[in-house]
């Protein structure tokens, strides 16, 4: 059987966690989540992203490079609640656009960046999933976690500009675009087959097409 490496990328509130437990739950795939609740810098990031911006991101690089290795020596498939490459290509280059990374902690970033991701396994699939800012306010809101209050929709806007703007140069791997906010792959379970199918049929390097909503 062929194992393969699925990361799924996208904003804040669109499903990443999700998606990547109930895929992992059907199909028996390695999982590996972003460090949220047991992440020592993100409450103090939240509270002044000046100061903590650097710190945040090194973080987040070893740790997601961890996750990396870990995936390529477990024997089965796996997939990843957000990728490594939105680490530089989204959040650093946001934080550097808004002034909270400087010029000097930015380019000292990229390059320990690029010096990490030489050594780790390329993905097979992206899963991109996408929702209007609208509604990741309101899943944020309603997850309702304390550090997570200061979002604010510009920031979230931001993001998905340069989510777009990524997206349209990434070619290290195939790009299975999924739309979330009319697609309820946790509550119902044929949602859920429909994205497997997609996922499956992308992993077989056959036609497919993204899902809209």
């Amino acid at each position: 059987m062929t194992k393969h490496l699925i990361v799924v990328a996208g904003n804040i509130g669109a499903g990443k966690t999700s998606l990547t437990e109930r895929i992992g739950a059907r199909l028996g795939w390695w999982t590996g989540y972003e460090s949220v609740a047991d992440n020592p810098y993100l409450p103090d990031f939240y509270a002044d992203m000046r100061t903590w911006s650097f710190h945040l991101q090194v973080f987040f690089l070893g740790h997601r490079a961890e996750q990396y290795l870990e995936a390529a020596r477990d024997a089965r498939s796996a997939i990843l609640d957000r990728s490594i490459y939105e680490d530089v290509y989204i959040f650093a280059r946001a934080l550097h656009n808004m002034g909270h990374l400087s010029e000097r902690d930015y380019l000292a970033y990229r390059r320990l960046f690029e010096l990490v991701v030489q050594g780790l396994p390329k993905p097979g699939l992206l899963i991109y999933l996408k929702a209007p800012v609208t509604v990741l306010i309101e899943r944020i809101h309603r997850r309702a976690r304390n550090m997570e209050t200061g979002i604010s929709a510009d920031y979230l806007s931001l993001l998905d500009s340069f989510y777009d703007e990524w997206l349209e140069s990434f070619d290290l791997c195939p790009v299975l675009t999924i739309r979330t906010d009319d697609l309820d792959f946790v509550h119902k379970a044929m949602h859920l087959e429909t994205v497997i199918e997609r996922i499956q049929d992308k992993l077989a390097g056959k036609e497919t097409v993204d899902l809209r909503g």
